[in-house]
């Protein structure tokens, strides 16, 4: 197939980690023999200037490719502007936060309306997406099929933790409890500082930043790392004992799966795609807004073996290349008989 892939998240976006899952998804079509041109956004900030660049370099990508189908990532803009750059037949994967903005964001409900009536098929991140995105818009349930963002098990590989904290010049006290991603009340980071505050002996590693950084910075036996390199997150993940994604609501859990392909214990939310992959011998579930229970959670599970073999063998399920043959399958249905 000639697919035409648009999409905001790519490595050096806003979501570094979501981006370079799409890389990777992108990579494995091609390994499948699919022939593919993209338009991404693949820098950080910016104004709304760049979706209207991403609409021009979608129009320029499908002139040059004629696709047998478009496929993108986010409802809205990337779906929006997938639809309006060629007649071929659109697939759009949604994610999370575009599902979060219909109903609450002005506009959004009415565009994401549009796509899921250009759309031939959405795509869900996770069975709660799913579910999230047919209550908030009943007539895309019968479109919806579930495909979550799968974690590339040549990059998350079993590591010795002592050999990666030495390559990151890391001296910690142990268990490392790590956490990934924005510094933000949604990634309930300030819970979980406290919850390690409790558990008085560990140390807390805050890999991303956000507008939460002023209120973690000094507290005893926290690490604000910053943003990392998305070639870097590997090593971080290898240099813990536990990774910890307590979020208030977690559309997949991109992190936590990755942790578990890397062979660490896990502390995930109960709210949202986490219980979908994560079993009671990879981890703990937890209530993102019950403080004990997070202590508790994160007291078990650095008891927890590592390397957690069972975590891996769990994550192994969820192969990217396994998951781009099922996105295969969803677009050569789209594609039909355009297909070259």
């Amino acid at each position: 197939m000639r697919i035409l892939l648009v999409s905001q998240m790519y490595p050096g976006a806003d979501d570094p980690d979501l981006g370079v899952f799409v890389a990777t998804l992108e990579g494995a079509l091609r390994e499948r023999g699919h022939e593919l041109a993209r338009a991404v956004v693949d820098r950080r900030g910016g104004s709304r200037l760049r979706h209207l660049a991403l609409a021009r370099d979608a129009r320029r990508a499908a002139r040059r490719l004629e696709p047998d189908v478009v496929y993108a990532h986010f409802l809205v803009p990337a779906g929006l502007v997938a639809g309006l750059a060629s007649r071929a037949p659109l697939v759009v994967t949604a994610h999370g936060q575009d599902v979060a903005n219909v109903g609450t964001v002005p506009g959004v409900r009415a565009a994401t309306r549009v796509v899921i009536r250009r759309a031939a098929r959405v795509v869900a991140v996770s069975e709660w997406l799913r579910q999230e995105l047919a209550s908030r818009l009943p007539e895309a349930a019968p479109k919806i099929d579930v495909v979550d963002c799968g974690v590339d098990l040549e990059r998350f590989v079993l590591r010795d933790a002592a050999e990666a904290r030495a390559a990151l010049r890391l001296e910690l006290d142990e268990p490392v409890f790590l956490c990934l991603g924005s510094l933000t009340e949604r990634k309930n980071v300030l819970r979980l500082a406290r919850a390690v505050e409790t558990l008085d002996r560990g140390t807390l590693v805050l890999v991303g930043d956000g507008p939460l950084r002023a209120a973690l910075e000094g507290r005893a036996r926290v690490v604000l790392a910053g943003r990392v390199p998305h070639e870097a997150v590997p090593t971080w993940i290898a240099a813990s004992d536990v990774v910890c994604q307590p979020s208030l609501v977690e559309p997949f859990g991109l992190a936590t799966l990755e942790a578990m392909a890397a062979g660490r214990p896990v502390v995930a939310t109960r709210i949202g795609g986490p219980p979908e992959f994560v079993p009671p011998e990879a981890g703990v579930l937890v209530d993102p807004l019950d403080d004990v229970a997070l202590v508790e959670a994160l007291a078990r599970a650095a008891e927890f073996p590592r390397p957690n073999l069972a975590a891996r063998a769990a994550a192994g399920e969820h192969d990217v290349r396994r998951q781009a043959e099922r996105l295969e399958a969803i677009l050569e249905r789209a594609a039909g008989g355009r297909r070259a």
